[in-house]
């Protein structure tokens, strides 16, 4: 007796934020959770930190011009919980959706490139931390740690998300792979770079369907012609704000499922089968079958990162303590009985077979 179909229909959504109200580019995101759903979406996934806004500046200006808008951005970034998440949850549970969001997450005096996955009961089921800001983004936010590292379940199957380049980090990748997400939500800032970004950006999102066996919904952001002025009015520059645009839902056979999005605003919308997933792993299963885990495999430190470590935790004898006759034998004695590998540390672990 065959199983009944599976059919997960999905939104990979690509508009502008707002820059100019506080609270615009929320109301944006709200506006499109029911768009999405009057289409019958399951799924909607947005840009990276679409709320309030990727900081497009950081991109463009020196660091001593970045002063205002960096400010700006700190005045206007999200609190995790509060007033965003509490209205993005509350609309995914009214329209029964899951949803995906990037975020500029503000804990206290940081910034962090957070992505946030709603189930479709409104509760927050994923708040992640991008581990490592790409060149520019470093200049605006702190680095995240592994316990983001974590596949999901959901209404709608066990999703897993990274943001932009951590899709070239194959480490972080295969931390998913090897729990078997099934849906994967990829965002990038889109309007950055040009062109080889987005041709690079599709590169990247169908191999992971292929290699992890499972299905890619992309969303990349867009600017208007004013909003790229209103970065900078070097038109040169303004050059690098255009292009990098490729909102696409990938099959895990590694097909688009709709014409990806890469000019203007808008939705892709396609229905993603989960039997797929079954036919693709059939054949290659890259943390099952064709794995080989005697020879390759990956250590996680999924603990989140601490400012403060409680004493008895750090197996170091506080200086204080030590003797007048302390001397470096000492010191040898105590580091011959530490760890030849800190495990509060990500490793690769490689074995001969």
């Amino acid at each position: 007796m065959a199983s009944t179909p599976r059919i997960v229909r999905a939104a990979a959504i690509q508009i502008a934020p707002d820059f100019e109200r506080p609270d615009g580019t929320l109301d944006r995101v709200c506006s499109a959770i029911d768009e999405a759903a009057s289409k019958g979406a399951q799924l909607a996934v947005f840009p990276e930190t679409f709320v309030p806004y990727y900081p497009y500046f950081s991109f463009v200006l020196p660091p001593v011009l970045q002063g205002a808008p960096h400010l700006q951005l700190v005045e206007r970034a999200v609190v995790v919980p509060g007033p965003v998440t509490q209205a993005v949850a509350e609309r995914a549970r009214a329209r029964g959706m899951v949803v995906v969001l990037g975020v500029n997450e503000r804990d206290h005096g940081s910034l962090y490139n957070t992505q946030l996955v709603f189930d479709a009961d409104g509760t927050l089921a994923l708040k992640r931390r991008k581990i490592t800001p790409t060149y520019h983004e470093r200049m605006v936010w702190g680095m995240g740690d592994g316990a983001g590292l974590k596949v999901v379940d959901t209404a709608i199957g066990r999703v897993g998300a990274l943001a932009c380049w951590e899709h070239y980090n194959p480490l972080a990748r295969y931390a998913l792979m090897a729990q078997h997400e099934e849906i994967h939500c990829a965002q990038f800032p889109g309007s950055l770079v040009g062109p080889i970004f987005a041709e690079q950006m599709e590169v990247t999102i169908r191999h992971h369907a292929l290699e992890s066996g499972c299905f890619v919904v992309n969303a990349t952001g867009w600017l208007t012609d004013e909003q790229i002025r209103s970065v900078t009015p070097d038109t040169n520059l303004q050059k690098a704000l255009r292009g990098g645009c490729h909102t696409a839902i990938v099959s895990p056979e590694g097909k688009h499922l709709a014409p990806p999005l890469t000019e203007g605003e808008g939705m892709v919308i396609a229905d993603m089968d989960m039997a797929l997933i079954a036919k693709r792993k059939r054949m290659m299963d890259s943390v099952g079958h064709y794995a080989r885990p005697e020879l390759l495999s990956l250590a996680i430190n999924d603990r989140p990162a601490q400012t403060t470590v409680p004493m008895h935790l750090t197996q170091t004898q506080p200086l204080a303590s030590r003797s007048p006759d302390h001397d470096h034998h000492d010191d040898a004695a105590a580091a011959a009985r530490q760890p030849a590998v800190d495990d509060r540390a990500p490793v690769l672990r490689v074995a001969a077979g």
